[in-house]
Order: C-alpha cells, then structure tokens, then sequence
C-alpha cells in the first residue's frame, strides 16, 4: 500500500478517532507532510521506539502505541508464566504520557497479560525497581527523556529491569 493509500484509510477508517482524522484533514494539500506521516512505520529498535506525536504511522500516537504493544503482550504470551507474572507500566510528564501509559495497560490487560500502571508520574529507576519487587516479566516506561517536547517514546523493560537485550528485542520485533 502506497504512503497516500494509507492516509487516505486513516482519514476514513472508524477505527481512528475524529480528532486524528482532523489532524489529518488539515494537512491534505501538503504532500510532504503527508509523505512524512505515512511512508513507514515507527521503528521499534533495541530498547522500544520514539518519534515524534501526532496522526501518521511514522508517528507516535495510541494506534502506534496498540501495535507494539500486542506485539510484546504476544511474546510475553509465548514465556513460561510471563502473563501471571505481568507488566509493570511507568510514565512521564510529557504530552499523552499518561494516555499511551493507559493505553499500553489496556492492550495487555485485553490480551491476558497482568499490568500493573503506576497511578501518577514516576521517574525509571522506580519501574526498573517495581519489576524486580513485583516479579514481572517486563516494564513499559512512556518517555523520550532528553528529546524536544514534540516527542515521546515507549521503552520496553525485561524482568531483571535492564532494557531489553538479546534475544527478547528481536522475538519482540518479529512480532511487531
């Protein structure tokens, strides 16, 4: 599917919310900007992905944020106990941190996977301890730490509270 097919579903497609389908409608005649938001998906590297928000698959906004997500709810699925053992969910004060947070908690919890989402803003050390208190398999923090205010991320924490190494970066990428 070409960049400008794939606007045009999301412009039209009830999946996506009237306010991302707005977002969209006003940059109809710029068709670099579209170019930009559609030509690829958000990359999910070593330790998860950031970019910046807004409506668009290169971008970072609650579909993006659902798609990784049942990604890493797939192979936690695929770990002895890993869904019982849960996901601990941290986040920043950055614009949507709060909502993409929900969001990831939600996506587990649909799939059977424990969360476990911390109820106000906590820096990463304290999700890095709550895994290992808590004997989750993993962590999300929503966080794009140093990066201007017009980006956010989602970074995935493995059971030892460490981002993600080898192997689970990869087996989380292959189901992304």
């Amino acid at each position: 599917m070409s960049y400008m097919e794939t606007y045009k579903e999301w412009c039209t497609n009830p999946y996506f919310d009237e306010n991302t389908k707005a977002e969209l409608a006003a940059i109809k005649d710029n068709q670099a900007e579209i170019e930009d938001r559609f030509y690829r998906e958000l990359e999910f590297g070593t330790a998860g992905m950031r970019g910046v928000m807004g409506a668009g698959t290169n971008r970072l906004n609650i579909y993006n944020v659902r798609r990784v997500t049942r990604a890493l709810a797939k192979y936690i699925l695929t770990t002895d106990g890993g869904a019982e053992k849960g996901v601990a969910i941290g986040y920043d004060s950055r614009n949507n941190s709060a909502r993409f947070a929900r969001e990831t908690a939600l996506v587990l919890c649909a799939a059977g996977v424990k969360a476990y989402l911390f109820e106000s803003l906590r820096p990463v050390p304290v999700l890095s301890f709550t895994i290992r208190r808590l004997g989750c398999i993993a962590g999300v923090v929503i966080t794009a730490s140093h990066n201007p205010p017009e980006y956010n991320g989602y970074k995935v924490y493995w059971e030892d509270g460490a981002q993600i190494t080898p192997p689970h970066d990869k087996n989380i990428l292959a189901e992304v």
